[in-house]
């Protein structure tokens, strides 16, 4: 005779999982991860949707968060990616998670660097002024030789470049050249 189990005294399963007749015997399943209790297994059989999943017809099936929710992930560079019964925020391509906040990644390609682009401001500093004595000393060089041309040409310079060198505009444009034109 075929006796079953289920519904009567020996059915001792929690209340998250439910009885399943064997021949002879029974076992305890769990309930599908929608559920909390039901009464057989899938998600058709929930006694009442968890958390993160809504009763669709007579199914419970996972709530589609990034769609619901306007405002899912709080930052403007998070992405919101749907996970069964849950979501989570994740950033955007191109951004790294820092301190809780999305932020851009930086890292320049080669083609997008400039020859001179990781140099410091005090190492720019000392390049123009290499620059600046070695003209100045080829100029006073051939100024030595006691042509006038050369020595009219080395003070010319020199005046020049002093007042150039000075200006905001010489500096602008010298940073510009060191740093390459990344428009080009």
């Amino acid at each position: 005779m075929y006796i079953d189990e289920c519904g009567t005294e020996l059915d001792n399963c929690s209340p998250n999982g439910y009885c399943f007749n064997t021949e002879g015997s029974f076992e305890c399943r769990g309930c599908d991860v929608a559920c909390v209790g039901c009464m057989g297994g899938g998600p058709a059989r929930c006694r009442k949707c968890a958390s993160g999943y809504r009763l669709t017809g007579s199914k419970c099936l996972d709530i589609d968060e990034c769609s619901d929710w306007v405002l899912a992930c709080h930052g403007l560079d998070d992405i919101c990616i749907n996970t069964e019964g849950s979501f989570h925020c994740d950033c955007a391509e191109g951004f790294i998670r820092k301190n809780s906040v999305c932020v851009r990644k930086r890292v320049p390609s080669v083609q997008e660097k400039g020859l001179f682009e990781d140099i410091q401001d005090d190492e720019v500093e000392v390049l123009q002024q290499m620059v600046f004595g070695v003209v100045l000393c080829a100029l006073a060089t051939l100024a030595a030789k006691g042509d006038l041309v050369y020595t009219s040409v080395f003070i010319g310079a020199a005046a020049a470049m002093a007042g150039y060198w000075l200006s905001d505009r010489g500096d602008r444009l010298i940073d510009s050249f060191l740093k390459g034109h990344k428009d080009s």
